[in-house]
């Protein structure tokens, strides 16, 4: 009998990336969490410095050794220990080992890799979608969030999707993080020219509703560009080998120390 898929199948798929930027905005639209980032990240001179460690973080923990989680696992910590604050009438409180900001962040990372897997891959089975859904928990719970917070089955994470979107916001503060992430003014050369593709990805990914929260506009021509660009992306996976799909993995899994000798 073929086993189900996992998060250690899936999470390898370099076109994963497509959803990356959604994901950093989804983040930000919850206050507790965008302002946690705003007061404590540098996105000014360091744009890729969250990107870098989120994949780290989900590669180690996917496919890595024992070794590679626990290593990323103390570096996130590290991360998340002096971001908290008790909050004030201007700035709401948060705190980055808040089991529901980990939640919510897990969340975020799960729902853009999916929508992305489905646009690109053919769609997956009941079994092997809730096989690879349950994985994506450890995203939160190696970070100290409880089991029982992460829904227990795809249907259920729905309902708290949709709830979660309706308590979103963004204030002239989070967006102003967000428009200094995807201006990238100090990012290397590479990433300045690829930021037009990333801009149209991360916007087109979007939630119509949390699109308009950030103030981006989305003509319908836009999303016939971007369900075309992911149909030459589906044929693109199916010819092209596994070594360059999962290029990304392996360049940050030869980073991590404690991996395979």
């Amino acid at each position: 009998m073929k086993a189900s898929l996992t998060l250690a199948d899936v999470a390898p798929e370099s076109v994963l990336l497509a959803g990356a930027g959604s994901a950093i905005l989804l983040q930000l639209a919850n206050p507790p969490v965008g302002y946690g980032v705003a007061r404590h990240s540098n996105f000014s001179h360091d744009p890729l410095r969250r990107l870098h460690g989120t994949l780290s973080y989900i590669y180690a923990l996917s496919n890595g050794t024992p070794a590679q989680r626990r290593t990323v696992q103390s570096r996130v910590r590290r991360a998340h220990q002096p971001v908290k604050y008790a909050g004030s009438d201007a700035v709401p409180a948060y705190n980055a080992s808040n089991p529901e900001q980990q939640l919510w962040v897990a969340a975020t990372l799960y729902k853009s890799a999916a929508q992305t897997y489905e646009a690109v891959f053919p769609a997956l089975s009941a079994t092997d979608a809730e096989s690879v859904y349950a994985g994506y928990g450890v995203l939160g719970t190696a970070l100290g969030m409880p089991a029982e917070l992460w829904p227990p089955s795809c249907a259920d994470f729905e309902v708290y999707w949709e709830r979660q979107l309706a308590l979103l916001s963004v204030d002239s503060t989070v967006r102003a993080v967000a428009q200094t992430l995807l201006a990238a003014k100090h990012a290397p050369l590479w990433v300045k020219v690829l930021m037009p593709l990333v801009r149209f990805l991360t916007v087109g990914l979007l939630p119509p509703a949390v699109r308009e929260m950030y103030g981006f506009t989305w003509p319908t021509r836009k999303d016939r560009t971007l369900r075309a660009l992911f149909k030459t992306a589906s044929v693109l996976v199916r010819i092209t080998p596994a070594w360059i799909r999962h290029a990304p993995m392996h360049y940050y899994l030869k980073r991590i120390p404690g991996g395979a000798q």
